[in-house]
């Protein structure tokens, strides 16, 4: 069985090889959740620097004290983000990958002011509008950006999707590489470890890789 390194090493390299249109180099978010941190030691001892969470006490437990060892890890928070843990977020997390309401970030504003830190923020989109997941209607997305630019001087740097699972998601990429483009943001969070190199071709620059790397867990990606 191929290990944590092999396979990192074997996705970078399928990611260096596709052919797009954009002058880009995505990043590898290596979604963590789940696995122990010596089952992701060796990513970090290589020099990777991005990893994802969907849980603020997981990654409150996990990361704390290594980040403090390591300056230049970034860990992003991908899963939904509770009002009552955005303190916690602020003090451990570097992206939020899940801003959908503003209650939410107005809370994240008052607490960045408080812990006196920056993060950077994506705003996630339900272009399905499927009622069973988290994000704004594709309709509502730009005014919100405006709101979180505008009034409580958040950096917003991208959108985040969702494609719904078990259909073709290259519609989904191509309207969220769109309305991007239309807002004027410089960051694409989209794709997984099953269409990572679709995300890319069509223009992400996050691309949330779990399972391809650490391999399968109990819970879905």
């Amino acid at each position: 069985m191929p290990s944590v390194l092999e396979r990192i090493k074997k996705i970078q390299s399928d990611i260096s090889q596709q052919q797009t249109d954009f002058a880009i180099s995505p990043k590898i978010i290596a979604v963590s959740k789940t696995f122990p941190l010596e089952h992701i030691k060796p990513l970090v001892d290589l020099g990777h620097i991005h990893f994802g969470e969907n849980k603020v006490q997981e990654a409150e437990h996990k990361w704390t004290t290594i980040k403090k060892e390591n300056k230049n890890l970034k860990i992003h928070m991908l899963g939904k983000l509770q009002t009552n843990k955005v303190k916690k977020a602020i003090s451990i997390f570097d992206f939020i990958h899940s801003v959908d309401n503003k209650k939410l970030a107005e809370i994240l504003k008052k607490y960045e002011h408080e812990l006196n830190k920056k993060l950077s923020y994506f705003i996630q989109v339900n272009f399905a509008d499927e009622k069973q997941k988290s994000g704004l209607p594709a309709s509502d997305v730009f005014s919100f950006y405006e709101y979180c630019k505008n009034d409580l001087k958040l950096n917003v740097i991208g959108l985040m999707c969702f494609p719904p699972f078990g259909v073709d998601p290259t519609n989904f990429f191509k309207e969220a590489y769109q309305l991007n483009q239309k807002i004027g943001l410089k960051e694409l969070s989209m794709g997984m470890s099953n269409d990572y190199l679709q995300a890319i071709k069509l223009g992400s620059t996050y691309v949330r890789v779990g399972s391809a790397i650490f391999g399968e867990r109990k819970s879905n990606e």
